[in-house]
């Protein structure tokens, strides 16, 4: 079975709206509410499958803000905040087929990550909502990448893939693994590593639109009975 790293947004839940929310009341806080109303702010930003850092570059070059570090820490620290009273807003929901396949996997013992743009804290509040979080762990030795791993996504697939062949004590090959996803960007980054993807189309693209990025599987959610087959089909065993 191969290391499945999977994301999050769009893949295992729909937060209905809340991370841009929050975004946007953390741009108003740290920059006041007539910036953060401009028409060149998050408003015409397509955020699926980019990571939170670059979300907040993004917004502030828009914006004609100089983008650092530090700044975007903060910003990123006041997101997470506001993000855990607007998880509980409407529209929250877990996807299709998500707890039954992860709770099969868990029962199998199977390694399960997360290759995801988010940042790690705002993950655990978007999966912890739908109680998936346990199925992940957030700790030292957990098979996860995150936001802070790199503002291309490519980066965040490479950071999971060592965390877990220091998981397993060995080298894990990239086509050992395989990433669970819903945007082109998701098939483009774990593809720049070398990695195989499986293709929901539970998010905002369409199966025929993640076929024609070059996913290596497409299904129309994970409750489609495909999808056990398809999860356990590795390269090569992962433990």
């Amino acid at each position: 079975m191969p290391v499945l790293l999977f994301d999050i947004d769009g893949t295992l839940i729909a937060a209905g709206g809340a991370g841009r929310r929050a975004v946007e009341r953390a741009f108003a806080r740290h920059f006041g509410p007539e910036v953060a109303r401009r028409p060149s702010s998050l408003g015409g930003l397509r955020l699926d499958g980019l990571t939170d850092r670059l979300i907040v570059r993004l917004v502030m070059q828009g914006l004609g803000l100089p983008f650092d570090d530090g700044t975007c820490d903060r910003v990123l620290a006041s997101y997470v905040a506001f993000l855990e009273t607007e998880i509980h807003g409407p529209g929250y929901r877990v996807l299709p087929g998500v707890q039954e396949q992860l709770a099969a996997l868990e029962a199998e013992g199977a390694v399960l990550g997360l290759c995801t743009g988010n940042v790690a804290a705002g993950a655990r509040i978007k999966l912890g909502r739908g109680g998936l979080d346990r199925y992940f762990g957030f700790g030292e030795g957990d098979v996860n990448g995150f936001a802070h791993d790199g503002e291309a996504r490519e980066h965040i697939v490479a950071a999971a893939l060592r965390r877990a062949s220091a998981r397993l004590g060995r080298t894990v090959a990239p086509r050992e693994a395989l990433v669970i996803g819903d945007t082109p960007r998701d098939v483009e980054a774990a593809h720049a590593v070398g990695v195989p993807v499986l293709a929901v189309a539970t998010g905002r693209f369409t199966a025929a639109e993640l076929r024609a990025c070059g996913a290596d599987a497409v299904v129309e959610s994970l409750a489609a009975p495909e999808v056990p087959a398809l999860l356990r089909g590795a390269a090569g065993p992962a433990a």
